[in-house]
């Protein structure tokens, strides 16, 4: 699950200007995005990718909530060097991987016809796009980029594994809850948000 292939046909450019590039497209043409930008084993771009998600809405959590800094040894700067350390090196490929396996377990089930575990990695990692600010403190906007996350999955899983928006809809239902509604918050920003409207 972790190859690289260095000439992939249809894969992502790499670098910086590629990571901004898939940034910009998955948010604004994702159907063009995921039907043209994932090609079979070449995982290391969307690996880089929803690893620069991951550690930018950690900054964004820390710099708006620093008691959401883990307290390490060394004060809070090491701190905070430390745990984004192990948000890029390990927490963010984890949950990526894990996410990925479980969803493609449910595409085993839902999907007869589909592509590969790799080009579901792809699309879990290229989902994560609108996370890049959900760590600010403001939870409609956290909830809108957990919305829009889960969307992107959804219009993922339909171009990459050719099926329909409804199987592809049941089959990252669950995924996209795990993902987007607890690692990035989304469950408990739309709470805040109901509640601040007064309809809970």
């Amino acid at each position: 699950m972790t190859t690289w292939v260095e000439n992939p046909d249809g894969g992502r450019e790499r670098g910086p200007r590629g990571l901004l590039r898939a940034w910009v497209e998955v948010l604004v043409r994702p159907q063009q995005f995921f039907r043209n930008g994932v090609a079979p084993g070449d995982q290391a771009p969307g690996l880089v990718f929803a690893v620069v998600v991951a550690v930018a809405y950690t900054i964004g959590l820390f710099a708006f909530a620093p008691e959401r800094i883990p307290a390490l040894a060394g004060g809070r700067t090491v701190s905070v060097a430390l745990a984004l350390a192990a948000v890029a090196l390990v927490v963010a490929p984890a949950a990526l991987h894990l996410t990925a396996a479980l969803q493609t377990v449910i595409l085993i089930v839902a999907v007869r016809d589909r592509a590969g575990v790799s080009e579901t990695v792809q699309v879990v990692a290229y989902a994560t796009a609108p996370c890049v600010v959900a760590g600010l403190p403001w939870p409609a906007l956290r909830l809108v980029c957990a919305l829009y996350g889960g969307a992107l999955l959804v219009i993922g899983l339909r171009e990459v594994h050719g099926t329909t928006t409804v199987r592809a809809l049941a089959a990252g239902a669950v995924p996209a809850t795990l993902l987007f509604g607890s690692a990035f918050g989304g469950l408990d920003a739309g709470e805040a948000v109901l509640r601040a409207a007064g309809l809970i």
